[in-house]
């Protein structure tokens, strides 16, 4: 009778643990459906984030934005920033034209001219101010010693080409008297210490790494030739503008608070750049120098200095107007957020 009772006594035992075990299983399975769908929901609104493409050139004055994709690893709140890195002018153009990308950090004379063509551009806020310097060789002492000599742009349309004009027509220097070519700005230094050009003018950090070589010198300064000239820019497509503005201002927003982050030239600046540049901690140091990224407003009496200077060397017919071309209510609204 006992052995029996015993056996009733196991078999309950072992009915009760089988329940529990079940109940512990179904209880980890409502835990792991639960994570499931937490983590498929958070995917979902990951995959629903707007994707901003961003095409640039591998430059010092693109800094505001390579470091704001740097800060954040390319996520944010809101949105994610992909950067679409171009070899040349032409070929970011053509994607800015075809829709590939939703804007670029791009020379400004060259946007202008998109503009002119047809291109649905607005220029929301800088890159940079000034930073663009005139290197020569070290026998050249002023323009006057480039009589005879060959001088190297990056464009016909850009700001450099406008600074090498402004100087010459202070030294009286004509363009007869130089042979003015174009030419990729990583070539310039190689050219420049082969003494196949005597000077050229570009984006950074391609002076500085004549300088940090010793190839060349600085002939001139920007601010001393043009103070407060324009070179390169932000542009975003009117198509993505029109799309989600509040979206816009959040990416200006980022844009602008990483080009007051970059401004103080910190070791993580540093490090960001030479994430996305061939440049060492030497060039960067005499590049960073001679640029500035804590105001990127574009003023409408600077932009009219440009412009008159564009139709002054007859690099276009006409030059789209402040009010078609510059959108400032995005930097605006940033301005009057943090009280600046």
């Amino acid at each position: 009778m006992e052995s029996r009772k015993e056996k009733l006594r196991v078999l309950h035992l072992n009915i009760e643990r089988i329940r529990k075990m079940r109940t512990l299983k179904l209880s980890i399975l409502i835990i792991i459906i639960v994570l499931l769908v937490a983590c498929s929901t958070q995917d979902e609104t990951a995959s629903e984030k707007r994707v901003i493409k961003i095409g640039y050139l591998p430059i010092t004055h693109a800094a505001p934005l390579l470091y704001d994709h740097y800060l954040h690893d390319g996520s944010f709140d809101d949105y994610e920033l992909e950067l679409v890195k171009f070899s040349s002018w032409p070929d970011l153009i053509d994607a800015l034209n075809a829709g590939q990308i939703d804007g670029a950090s791009v020379l400004m004379q060259l946007a202008m001219q998109a503009k002119d063509i047809g291109i649905d551009l607005k220029a929301v806020a800088l890159g940079h101010e000034d930073g663009n310097v005139i290197i020569s060789a070290h026998n050249i002492d002023d323009a006057n010693d480039l009589r005879g000599t060959t001088v190297a742009i990056p464009h016909t349309h850009s700001a450099h080409h406008l600074l090498l004009n402004e100087l010459f027509m202070e030294e009286g220097v004509t363009y007869e008297e130089v042979e003015l070519i174009e030419m990729p700005p990583p070539e310039m230094p190689a050219a420049l210490a082969e003494e196949r050009i005597s000077s050229y003018v570009v984006a950074e950090p391609f002076g500085a790494l004549a300088v940090h070589l010793d190839a060349g010198k600085v002939l001139a300064h920007s601010e001393d030739v043009w103070p407060n000239s324009y070179c390169c820019v932000l542009v975003l497509r009117d198509e993505f503008i029109e799309q989600d503005k509040e979206l816009v201002t959040s990416f200006v927003s980022s844009y602008v608070e990483a080009g007051k982050l970059a401004d103080e030239k910190t070791e993580q600046l540093y490090d960001a750049l030479k994430t996305y540049l061939d440049v060492s901690d030497e060039v960067l140091d005499v590049s960073l120098a001679w640029i500035s990224f804590d105001s990127l407003h574009i003023e409408e009496e600077e932009y009219e200095k440009l412009s008159d200077r564009i139709l002054r060397l007859q690099l276009m017919d006409d030059v789209p107007s402040y009010e078609e071309f510059v959108d400032p209510s995005f930097i605006e609204k940033v301005s009057e957020s943090d009280g600046s």
